[in-house]
């Protein structure tokens, strides 16, 4: 059986929790660098694995995929390992549920708005889009305050184990932790807290985590 092929780059949010899932599945696997910063997602080549340009796109055994959530779903399924999807029917409605929250309200705040023109902009010798900033912060805060409720006494976003929800959030919730309007987020969460303190010394995060700037 061929490794899977994750395509994108080591920095993105989305490619990192694909990388996640096949770490924690025990499966070795290839990331071939797609540098959005360069405009390599909207080279031809790209654009044939992912026609909005987008990353990461991924391929396995002649399959071709797009979009994390059904790359995520497939490693899971596809791969020996412990399982990354809760056997109980609330426990993966709270999982989808989380995993929409993620990417339909906290990522486009907190990273789309907030991490980019922090942290992002500047790198690319650009200055903070201070505004941007200051209209993300309430959608951010609204998103933060709704998976601090999820999560409850929870070890985990969707119950007692790991799940792809977990994988949604690590590479957001490690780069949000690294600047001020996100650590301040961030402070009014303890269970999220809590739950960091246990994700972040996984041996996939560690492996996992990219170099940005």
């Amino acid at each position: 059986m061929a490794k899977p092929v994750i395509y994108g780059p080591a920095y993105s949010t989305y490619a990192r929790t694909c990388r996640l899932a096949l770490e924690e599945k025990g499966t070795d696997y290839d990331l071939v660098e797609v540098d959005i910063f360069s405009g390599a997602n909207t080279a031809p080549e790209h654009l044939a694995r992912h026609p909005f340009g987008k990353v990461p796109a991924f391929e396995h055994d002649g399959l071709a995929l797009y979009e994390t959530d059904a790359i995520i779903r497939y490693i899971d399924e596809a791969f020996a390992g412990s399982d990354l999807q809760p056997a109980d029917t609330a426990g993966r409605a709270r999982m989808a549920q989380a995993i929409n929250i993620i990417g339909g309200y906290a990522y486009p705040a907190l990273i789309g708005q907030i991490f980019i023109q922090r942290a992002v902009m500047p790198m690319v010798g650009n200055t903070a889009d201070e505004d941007a900033i200051a209209a993300a912060i309430p959608q951010a805060e609204t998103a933060v305050a709704a998976l601090e409720k999820l999560i409850d006494g929870n070890a985990y976003l969707a119950g007692d184990r790991l799940s792809l929800a977990d994988l949604l959030l690590i590479p957001v919730y490690d780069y949000v932790a690294q600047i001020p309007e996100g650590q301040q987020i961030l402070a009014k969460a303890p269970n999220l807290q809590r739950w960091w303190e246990t994700v972040r010394s996984r041996p996939s995060v560690a492996k996992t985590r990219p170099t940005l700037g």
